[in-house]
């Protein structure tokens, strides 16, 4: 186990540098490929070829702790003291309102669609209902709004085989990760197909003015020990991991908005290196050989991850609403607190902590969901 830890730091701190450096290269090629794979995806790509290619399981090497304990409250403090409360005025109700319909939509749709798949095919109703597969579904709802806790908890609830429960975890993984180049992808053009389809509503720029103020900051090493002597001290009180990321957030808005000293682009730009770490770190658990599940399964999940994603479209337009904010809402129901302020990112820096104050909802909801789903097979 210990060599394993030994490669698998090797390979998450090769894995950072490339994603840093290629960022920067000044090359028309390299540029074509990163507008369509955005770099820090390689933070996933990267580790899981590793993994896959020499048959190494990193899944249990001691990185995952050091990431859940201390890598992840140093990205949530440095991304959210970024953040001046003057801006959560951007997170208006619309945003809102659009990042619950996302939930609702994943939390029901797949009753429906076992509903409409059982009326349709005989063999998908034994599937679905005669062998419980339905319970296979649950998980996801936690895992995709809630995050890893809700999806252990679902799981429990729900009564999900453990055969079963590991392909989800699989399929979970390769759709997420398919999901989050797209999203990539559609929020660097959320702007210009908002204008195609007459919506007009831009969001308010205030990066410039917040992160290139004059004036004298405290050092980065300052805010560094500022940021392990917090970590230190919610890793010591060992409350919940929700609790935690509750706790961090209003520490980091306190931290930034309370001391005029506080170096806010290096806050912001830390934020950014942690979470091409915590991607980097994720990408070790990537194992696709325990993915076996039947196709109709596979292809309701897909219908269902596409329908959430037109149906936010439609609730966008009814709002009229800035479609950036559909992939910034999807990928905070969907991806959580690291995959959705790096899919800010791509757009706009200044938004990542948006996108983290939505991701926290979604883990606040996401078990409240789940049993939602519960209630609705049971029931329907």
């Amino acid at each position: 186990m210990e060599n394993l830890d030994w490669i698998a730091t090797a390979i998450v701190l090769l894995t950072v540098i490339f994603v840093l450096r290629i960022s920067k290269v000044k090359n028309r090629i390299v540029e074509k490929i990163l507008d369509w794979f955005p770099a820090i995806l390689f933070a996933y790509v990267i580790p899981a070829g590793f993994t896959h290619l020499f048959g190494w399981d990193l899944s249990g090497v001691y990185l995952h702790s050091l990431s859940r304990n201390w890598i992840i409250p140093i990205t949530l403090l440095a991304v959210m003291s970024a953040l001046p409360l003057r801006q959560l005025a951007i997170v208006g109700v619309r945003p809102l309102v659009l990042f619950f319909v996302g939930s609702a939509i994943i939390a029901t749709l797949p009753v429906i669609l076992v509903l409409i798949f059982s009326g349709v095919d005989p063999v998908s109703s034994d599937l679905f209902v005669g062998q419980s597969y339905w319970k296979g579904l649950v998980p996801i709802v936690g895992g995709w709004i809630g995050g890893s806790t809700s999806q252990l908890i679902l799981k429990e609830l729900a009564q999900t085989p453990e055969s079963l429960f590991l392909s989800v975890l699989v399929l979970d993984n390769i759709l997420v990760n398919i999901w989050t180049i797209l999203m990539f992808q559609f929020i660097k053009k959320g702007e210009t197909l908002s204008t195609l389809l007459g919506i007009n509503d831009p969001i308010p720029d205030q990066s410039t003015v917040d992160l290139k103020s004059s004036g004298r900051k405290i050092y980065p090493w300052i805010t560094l020990l500022i940021f392990f002597g917090i970590a230190s001290l919610i890793f010591i009180l060992n409350i919940s991991f929700l609790g935690m990321v509750v706790s961090l957030s209003i520490i980091g808005l306190v931290l930034g908005n309370i001391f005029k000293l506080w170096n806010t682009r290096f806050s912001l730009q830390l934020g950014g290196i942690c979470i091409v770490l915590v991607m980097a770190i994720l990408g070790l658990r990537l194992d696709f050989s325990n993915l076996s599940l039947p196709l109709v399964f596979v292809l309701l999940v897909v219908v269902w991850l596409i329908l959430h994603f037109v149906g936010m479209l439609i609730c966008a337009k009814i709002l009229k609403l800035n479609l950036v904010w559909v992939p910034i809402a999807s990928m905070a129901n969907l991806g959580g607190i690291s995959t959705a302020p790096a899919v800010t990112a791509a757009f706009r820096k200044d938004l990542m902590p948006h996108a983290v104050l939505l991701a926290i909802l979604s883990m606040v909801t996401g078990t409240g969901w789940g049993m939602l789903t519960i209630y609705l097979f049971q029931n329907i």
